[in-house]
C-alpha cells in the first residue's frame, strides 16, 4: 500500500522531513484513508503517526578519552600533532626552566649550601644556557665541589 501522500502530508504537519515520519504498522488502513491535513492531525493525536527523533552521535567514547587524557594517559609521541614548539614555544619552555633553576639557586644560597660568589657564577652559567635542568645544576655543584658542607 502506497502511503507516500500521507507521509508527505504528515511531514508538512509535523514540520519535519518525510524520512522522519513513523507510521504505526497496525494502523496502516486508517492512515491510508486519511486524505486531509485534519485527518493526519487526528492520527498524530491518536499516536498512529509520530515524529522520529533525530539520530545523534554518541559522546560516550569521547568522554572516556577525555577522562583518560585528564589522568595523563594517551599523551605519548604517537598522539601529538604539530611541532614540538606548537604546544609550548621555545621562549615559554626557556622561561619555565630558567625560573625553576633560579629558584633552586636562591634556595641553595639562603640555606648557605653555596657561597654568594658561587651563586653569582652559577646564575650567569644558567643564563648562558649551561644547565637544562635542576639536576644538571646539582651535578655541576657536586663535580666542582661548591657545596660548603
Amino acid at each position: 500500500m502506497d502511503l507516500r501522500p500521507q507521509r508527505r502530508l504528515a511531514a508538512r504537519v509535523l514540520k519535519v522531513g518525510h524520512n522522519r515520519i513513523w507510521i504505526d504498522p497496525n494502523r496502516i488502513d486508517d492512515v491510508a484513508m486519511a486524505i486531509r491535513r485534519d485527518d493526519i492531525r487526528r492520527l498524530v493525536h491518536e499516536g498512529a503517526i509520530r515524529r522520529v527523533q533525530v539520530q545523534g552521535v554518541s559522546r560516550s567514547r569521547a568522554k572516556l578519552l577525555h577522562l583518560k587524557r585528564k589522568r595523563g594517559l594517551r599523551r605519548g609521541f604517537g598522539s601529538r600533532e604539530g611541532t614540538r614548539t606548537a604546544a609550548l614555544s621555545r621562549k615559554e619552555r626557556w622561561m619555565i626552566r630558567i625560573r625553576a633553576i633560579r629558584r633552586h639557586l636562591k634556595k641553595l644560597r639562603a640555606r648557605r649550601v653555596i657561597k654568594p660568589r658561587d651563586y653569582r657564577r652559577l646564575y650567569r652559567l644558567a643564563k648562558g644556557g649551561m644547565f637544562d635542568s635542576i639536576r644538571r645544576v646539582e651535578f655541576y655543584i657536586k663535580e666542582h665541589k661548591m657545596k660548603r658542607r
